[in-house]
């Protein structure tokens, strides 16, 4: 197996665990610490997207496919968003859904801002 094919196969898990995490970050979002709610997985979304970026870079430099982890990990949040059958949703329009999409969006994009930058990536 040559070294690019090796690339394209981890670039897909890489695509695909965006799209796990977010399924995961959306279970852990209604997270409560004693009686007080705390979106503990608002928090980790950032990190988890940016070092999901960083792992695409080690397999490729263009920026295209750089974000392909982050843009699985939107297209996760607009299902998330839309009702399914019954009118049933996974998030909610609340405080907890936009800091979700603030620290799951803002730190991967700033990253993705500051490789484009670079001119070793194309």
């Amino acid at each position: 197996m040559t070294y690019a094919a090796l690339g394209k196969i981890v670039l897909a898990l890489l695509i695909f665990d965006g799209f796990l995490t977010f399924v995961l970050e959306v279970l852990f979002l209604p997270t409560y610490i004693g009686g007080h709610a705390f979106p503990v997985a608002a928090l980790i979304a950032g990190v988890i997207n940016v070092a999901l970026i960083l792992l695409a870079r080690e397999v490729t430099d263009r920026l295209l496919l750089l974000s392909l982890p982050l843009v699985a990990w939107l297209i996760g949040f607009v299902v998330g968003l839309s009702s399914g059958p019954g009118a049933d949703v996974l998030l909610l329009m609340n405080w907890a859904t936009l800091l979700l999409f603030a620290g799951g969006l803002l730190p991967p994009a700033a990253l993705l801002y500051k490789l484009a930058q670079h001119p070793s990536v194309r």
